[in-house]
């Protein structure tokens, strides 16, 4: 997005005054996990013959909705593998920039355990780049999940009005579940429940299987539980301004210091990170419906379904042969 007038004036001083260049839309990308899902950043399969990555599709996607910049949140141990890999086409078509998910960020050093190696969650993950993010408000998406032009557009929609309007308020993509579902095996998703198209509950469902009606999953208590097709869930697509950061790193120090929670493998969710501040009255979460299908790669078994849809849309002119030629 371009701005001219009045409205570029005002973003122009408020850069200046922060001491920085000022963009107006950031997406910030976790991709902190894609190492240890694909087995080293080396061995990514491409899903075109330009050797394009899903990432490829959601960074052009979202220039094409007006964002100005590309933050990825990434294992300091990949930054070279990364950046060569997929960083490196990126330079020049869009600001990218990097930061890093730590163990010790954030964490008292008597606070993680010797024989941990599983990262902290996805709520970790946004403080870790709270530095470089800074003051703009912000996209947050997984790295490895095609969510489908329409979420981008709908999303730069709201933050183009986010420096506006309460700074408390935050807007989540929210797909249907019938959308977002393998038939290769169980998925997490956020499950949402919204009143008068706000968020008014959401809980991160680790494990939901595919059914013939739907969707189920298992809850805390050992109840099978059956979800609609049309039910609203969050796929971690997430509208931000900086004021997350505060509420978010009080939830996660709260996480921290539960001794009762699983010391080797638990995760603080955002998604439930977000629930927590919405019940607390610390800030309120608009739920944006999208039609688009997302398309993803749990398990290797999906891939050649997501191969042959993305080449459709090559095929029909909704991305160009060679996103960045």
């Amino acid at each position: 997005m371009r701005l001219c007038g009045a409205d570029k004036a005002r973003f122009l001083s408020r850069g200046a005054r922060c001491g920085k260049a000022w963009y107006i839309m950031t997406l910030l990308v976790l991709a902190a996990g894609m190492g240890s899902r694909y087995g080293g950043l080396k061995q990514i399969d491409p899903f075109t013959k330009d050797g394009e990555f899903i990432i490829d599709f959601s960074v052009y996607d979202a220039l094409q909705a007006g964002f100005d910049r590309v933050v990825f949140i990434i294992k300091e141990q990949n930054y070279e593998d990364f950046r060569e890999t997929i960083g490196k086409r990126l330079e020049g078509k869009v600001k990218v920039e990097y930061a890093f998910q730590k163990m010790d960020t954030l964490v008292p050093v008597d606070k993680i355990p010797a024989e941990r190696v599983k990262p902290w969650g996805t709520t970790h993950a946004v403080l870790c780049a709270a530095d470089v993010v800074g003051d703009d408000s912000f996209a947050v998406i997984n790295a490895d999940d095609f969510y489908g032009r329409d979420a981008y557009m709908k999303a730069a929609e709201f933050l183009r009005e986010a420096e506006k309007s309460d700074k408390n308020e935050y807007a989540m993509i929210g797909y249907v579940l019938g959308n977002t579902l393998t038939d290769n095996g169980s998925v997490a998703r956020g499950v949402c429940e919204t009143k008068d198209g706000y968020l008014d509950k959401i809980v991160e469902r680790t494990k939901i299987f595919k059914t013939p009606t739907g969707g189920r999953f298992e809850d805390e208590n050992g109840n099978t539980v059956d979800l609609t097709p049309d039910t609203v869930v969050s796929m971690n697509f997430w509208c931000f301004t900086s004021s997350i950061f505060k509420g978010a790193k009080k939830q996660f120090e709260k996480f921290i210091n539960d001794t009762d929670r699983e010391p080797l493998k638990s995760e603080c969710f955002l998604p439930n990170v977000v629930g927590e501040l919405k019940t607390e009255g610390y800030c309120t979460v608009k739920v944006i419906e999208t039609s688009a299908k997302w398309y993803g790669v749990t398990y290797a078994d999906d891939k050649p379904a997501v191969v042959a849809r993305i080449g459709e849309m090559i095929a029909d002119g909704t991305y160009p042969e060679g996103l960045w030629k």
